[in-house]
């Protein structure tokens, strides 16, 4: 039987692991408008992504303290998706190389 890990060992594997990374949130159809918000929870911390009247996707962090101003996380819009990361270390999507770019037919070969 295995015991299930700890509170402190979780933490620290969420942080590792899984928060240093890009997360898809959701469409950028999902705020087509200026000042259209969505607010979202990436591994318990609330992001508020939102669309400024220059039409850019910038993203939130919702901090708990009195008077906090809210803490910009980076935010990157990729093939009509948005993706945040959490994790203030500079870790980049990568552009897209010209060849990644050609049409891959869906249709199996033997077909």
């Amino acid at each position: 039987m295995t015991t299930p890990p700890d509170d402190r060992s979780f933490r620290r594997e969420m942080a590792t692991a899984y928060r240093s990374g890009w997360h898809f949130i959701d469409l950028v159809t999902a705020i087509p408008h200026s000042g259209d918000s969505l607010m979202v929870t990436v591994f318990g911390e609330p992001v508020v992504v939102t669309r400024d009247e220059d039409g850019d996707v910038r993203a939130y962090r919702c901090l708990r303290r009195p008077r906090g101003a809210p803490q910009p996380v980076r935010c990157a819009i990729r093939y009509g998706m948005i993706f945040v990361n959490l994790d203030q270390r500079d870790h980049r999507l990568s552009e897209p190389v010209e060849s990644d770019l050609r049409t891959i037919s869906a249709t199996p070969r033997s077909a």
